[in-house]
């Protein structure tokens, strides 16, 4: 393997060293001559837009807000990825404040690790089956007692639903098959209460109109529907316009110096799809092809839980939503 597929496989590594840098990975990575130098040692794009990396983890303001649970007990347990984790803990902090607006008991499990879709795409099983044990040794006990794990990005939700039982060996595979069974989407699961008295309907703002939602491969991969998007149609006005289309990020291809080029192709009726939609709000259920339009369309989408945050709070969207009448 080369440095660059190690360095890529392991976002928890390269978060830490990030936030010991004290910000100075984030300066550095906006430097044209830091860039090249990433470039030419070690095979990431210059032009690449990258993602900011986070002061402070996700884990550690959910371990200082109360939210963190060492014993099972409660109706979901977050799996919040290495994403959320390293750089847009925002994302995780939006899903538990929808959870909680619908009364949805969910905790944070201390000490989670990378699903391994990142090490698996370059071929590194080893690390894969190491992170995927490692999961299962913290989740297992919340699954045991019924809860279901919600993971916020769905390459990671895919991960454990469909690789983790083809992928793992011994009873690590049997335990990854009763883990698959309790993997949701916070969308697909809060879908899922949509008929019971808790589910919440009273959103205080609207982002208007049309909201461009994507769906991402992982997602569609996974056959559970667009809950994200319906949801969206909840909120008071909300006509969501769908695209479907690859975005062409694929993990951590476009990253690299040979699919940085390509993957704007491959992207490219995906990109044309959102801007032809005329919304000033985009959403995606995953945080890299948000990256990725930013990039190439000129607008960052939302995930489907921020908007829905911002929706029920009376100042999340400057358009108002007037009171139901009896």
């Amino acid at each position: 393997m080369k440095l660059r597929d190690r360095l890529l496989g392991d976002p928890d590594m390269a978060g830490a060293a990030a936030r010991a840098s004290f910000g100075l990975a984030n300066t550095l990575n906006r430097v044209g001559l830091h860039r090249w130098f990433m470039e030419k040692a070690l095979g990431i794009h210059r032009d690449k837009l990258l993602p900011d990396f986070a002061a402070t983890t996700f884990e550690r303001w959910a371990e200082q807000a109360g939210k963190t649970i060492e014993q099972p007990g409660t109706e979901t347990v977050l799996f919040q990825t290495c994403y959320v984790q390293n750089n847009e803990p925002q994302v995780g902090r939006d899903t538990l404040e929808v959870l909680e607006k619908n009364q949805v008991g969910c905790g944070c499990v201390k000490g989670l690790a990378c699903c391994g879709m990142p090490a698996w795409e370059h071929g590194d099983l080893e690390t894969l089956r190491k992170n995927a044990h490692h999961n299962l040794d913290l989740l297992m006990p919340h699954v045991e007692a019924g809860a279901k794990v919600l993971a916020i990005n769905p390459t990671c939700s895919m991960m454990m639903r469909r690789e983790y039982p083809e992928l793992l060996e011994g009873e690590d595979r049997e335990r990854a098959k009763k883990l698959a069974e309790a993997v949701r989407d916070p969308s697909e699961f809060l879908w899922s209460i949509r008929e019971e008295p808790r589910f919440n309907t009273n959103f205080q703002s609207t982002p208007g109109a049309s909201v461009a939602y994507h769906a991402p491969c992982h997602l569609r991969a996974q056959a559970v529907g667009f809950r994200g998007r319906d949801l969206l149609r909840k909120i008071p006005g909300v006509v969501p316009r769908m695209v479907m289309e690859c975005c062409g990020h694929d993990g951590t291809y476009a990253m690299k110096t040979e699919g940085f080029e390509p993957s704007q192709r491959y992207g490219k009726n995906a990109f044309e799809g959102m801007q032809a939609a005329e919304s000033e709000v985009w959403a995606t259920d995953c945080p890299l092809a948000a990256i990725q339009f930013a990039q190439h369309a000129g607008t960052k989408p939302m995930h489907p839980m921020s908007i829905l945050a911002r929706a029920y709070r009376a100042d999340g969207f400057a358009q108002r939503v007037e009171p139901k009448q009896d």
